[in-house]
């Protein structure tokens, strides 16, 4: 018997809901709050329409650490699962410690008013969460989070030396859209326009936004240009990937989406500085978040396929070695499954899946932990089941 509170209603929290539905031997009880009730009712409906189940709906403010701490109270939840906004994974990580809750994420902590996200924050909690005997499992989507586990796979069973790692994110998918945002525009935007920055000979090497790129073959979809970023996975990949001598991050966009975005950073659009208009103080990169399509609602028109893994390079029995690991996911059959385009797909499974290995003592001990510091083997087992089957590429 296992009870999960979902907190989160976008697009991944309607993937996290239906895949708990489809797996009732492992989640009995599932718990979806948000503080919009609208968005919990219609994912309530639509997993009562597609897996058969009726899910639980709360309204709740997940900055407000009593009032979620009083819901998980009342409830009793075994884990709780946030696909929030990253700004409130602290508030709920207090408040999973203040009720007695293990608690799984799919994102790293960022202030909501510098555009910076990195681990430290969450990684200052492993002393409390092992004090009060709870775990908390951080980036449990894909990129952070599948790409841990492959990089973890990788170690264990591919390769006796690693080298370099690229993760390579590509989305060659179509919404039909002149330009949207796949996830959370504000997130996302944030993502993209800050510096970019690798680990490379024990140091970490700053770029412009988007200055370098390369082009990769990616499976079933062909050569793509791929632009390095900054991604929160590699802070952790670096402390638990032995005798790593470089690792990067790239993801794929295109041209029309990138002349967008050129347009809105050039007139202020993207700034997270407030300004003043018309008496009133805002901030630009919320207000156009207001103007831009609602990731979700792109799902049902979306085309194409996502191809997301990491190139790795080494040595195995004293030859070198490199591989792609990858998984390669289609809109249009996320669509149909759960009512989600693939982005949101490839992160919320990912999450059940976390959850699963927790709640079914795979991977249990107190503290705050990384994905890729525990047995890679059956999370990727049960990761092909959920729906993300995963492959090996020899280069």
């Amino acid at each position: 018997m296992s009870r999960v509170l979902i907190i989160g209603a976008g697009g991944v929290g309607n993937v996290v809901a239906h895949k708990c539905a489809q797996n009732p031997e492992v989640f009995t009880d599932i718990f979806l709050a948000s503080r919009t009730l609208s968005r919990c009712e219609a994912i309530q409906k639509s997993v009562l329409e597609l897996q058969g189940r009726m899910i639980d709906i709360r309204q709740i403010d997940a900055d407000d650490v009593k009032a979620t701490t009083k819901l998980m109270e009342e409830i009793k939840p075994d884990l709780l699962i946030n696909v929030a906004l990253p700004y409130q994974d602290l508030a709920l990580m207090e408040a999973c410690l203040a009720a007695g809750v293990d608690y799984l994420d799919t994102a790293n902590y960022e202030p909501p008013d510098v555009a910076k996200f990195e681990y430290s924050w969450q990684w200052a909690y492993d002393d409390k969460f092992k004090a009060a005997g709870r775990m908390a499992l951080l980036g449990s989507g894909f990129d952070p989070g599948v790409t841990n586990v492959f990089c973890a796979y990788a170690q264990k069973e591919l390769f006796d030396e690693i080298d370099t790692i690229d993760i390579l994110d590509c989305n060659a998918g179509s919404h039909g859209k002149p330009f949207a945002t796949n996830f959370n525009p504000e997130i996302n935007i944030r993502e993209i326009t800050q510096n970019g920055r690798y680990w490379e000979n024990g140091r970490w090497i700053e770029t412009g936004p988007l200055e370098h790129h390369v082009d990769f073959d990616f499976p079933e979809i062909g050569t793509r240009r791929a632009y390095l970023l900054y991604h929160e996975e590699l802070e952790s990949l670096v402390k638990n990937i032995k005798g790593l001598k470089r690792i990067r991050f790239f993801m794929t966009f295109g041209e029309e989406y990138l002349t967008h975005l050129r347009v809105l950073q050039n007139v202020g659009m993207t700034s997270i500085e407030p300004v003043e208009f018309q008496g009133v103080q805002i901030v630009p990169i919320q207000f156009l978040k207001a103007l831009l399509p609602d990731p979700a609602s792109l799902a049902e028109n979306y085309t194409g396929k996502t191809s997301i893994g990491c190139l790795i390079e080494g040595r195995k029995d004293g030859k070198p070695k490199k591989v792609f690991i990858y998984n390669n996911c289609d809109h249009a059959a996320c669509y149909r499954e759960v009512r989600a385009q693939a982005i949101s797909y490839t992160t919320g499974v990912p999450a059940v899946v976390g959850a699963t290995m927790m709640l079914k003592g795979h991977w249990k001990k107190p503290g705050v932990f990384n994905m890729e510091e525990f047995d890679p083997n059956p999370f990727l087992e049960e990761l092909a089941k959920r729906g993300l089957p995963w492959h090996v590429q020899e280069r």
